[in-house]
Parts: structure tokens; sequence; C-alpha cells
């Protein structure tokens, strides 16, 4: 397998937008958007002015197949928060999700030189919460009812990961391919 993450361009948008609104993508996010390129275009705009967050495309064997995005990077409390979704289907159950998440450790915890990666994922989500779990991410807090969508309240799992932990217990620790990231231009 070959892996890229490549920085978001704006031929990108319709595709992202098609992942974002897909019932399988859509129904672990926190909001549901409309299929609208010129709302999509806005917010690319907008992603990209933001100094705090760093956006990738997931790319595989030359096929575009999800996002990542790393978010509220803070350089004085040297932490930031994650989160990705594979838009494509059939890459699921392949190993991409477990290499995208030792590749952001590694990046997170030596490129950017950070000590704590945070995430949130809905309480229901119990594949990506013991992915995160079998890479050193522990459940630091539940908020109960956090998010309401569909009509329903849903709790939310705070987890996170410190660098000692991931140089002492997962660095090293277990085989996947080394991504190659884009860097984001300054």
């Amino acid at each position: 397998m070959k892996l890229i993450f490549r920085l978001i361009q704006s031929k990108d948008l319709e595709m992202i937008l098609k992942w974002r609104t897909s019932p399988e993508v859509t129904k672990y996010m926190y909001t549901d958007i409309e299929f609208n390129l010129d709302t999509q275009k806005i917010w690319y705009d907008n992603i990209r002015q933001d100094s705090t967050r760093m956006d990738w495309i997931i790319n595989v064997d030359n096929d575009d197949v999800g996002l990542i995005s790393i978010v509220k990077i803070d350089n004085h409390n040297k932490r930031c928060e994650w989160a990705y979704y594979l838009g494509t289907s059939s890459v699921r159950g392949k190993g991409v999700g477990k290499a995208v998440e030792l590749n952001v450790l590694k990046f997170v915890f030596e490129n950017l030189d950070l000590n704590k990666l945070c995430c949130e994922v809905y309480k229901s989500n119990d594949m990506v919460i013991k992915l995160h779990e079998k890479f050193g991410s522990i459940v630091e807090g539940v908020r109960a009812k956090h998010i309401y969508k569909n009509s329903k309240f849903h709790d939310i799992v705070e987890m996170g990961i410190l660098k000692d932990v991931w140089k002492e217990k997962i660095d090293g620790k277990f085989e996947y391919v080394q991504g190659i990231f884009e860097p984001k231009e300054v």
C-alpha cells in the first residue's frame, strides 16, 4: 500500500462534499450539511486561512479515499485535536485506519512536537473507540447527551494520548505503512 496525505485543493471540494454527505460518514459527524458547493468553498477558504489546523486528503495507491483534519493546534500548551473519515467504503477493514492512526501519531509527536493528541467520538462508534485505544489513547471522559442529532441526544467520548505513552507503548511496536504528509504552505 502506498499512502500519501496531500493537502486539500479546491478541485477536491465536490468529492469531499460527496463523502461528507454520505450516510455512512455523516452519521458520525456532529452536524449535517447540505450538498452545497458554494458553502463548501467558503469552508475551504476558511480552513486555508486557519493557522491552527491542517487538512489532508488520504490517498491510498493513487486513489483519494478520505480526509484527515488536525485542528486546534496549540503550540503553547503543546496539544491538538484530530478527526478523520474514510469516504470510500472499499478501503474499510483493510488496514487503512490503522495506518492513518499511526502516521498521525508520529506526525503530531515528531513533526509538530506536541505533547497530547485529543479526539472526540460518538459513544456508539465502538469500532473507532477500540482503534484509538489499541494505539494508546484512553477515555478521558464522556459528555452525556452532548450532541442532538436525528431527533435524539448522543453521548460523546473524549479521548487522548500523551507523547510519552506513544513513545513507550506504541512507537516501533506495530508494523504499518509509512505515509508521506505534504507540508502546509506558510
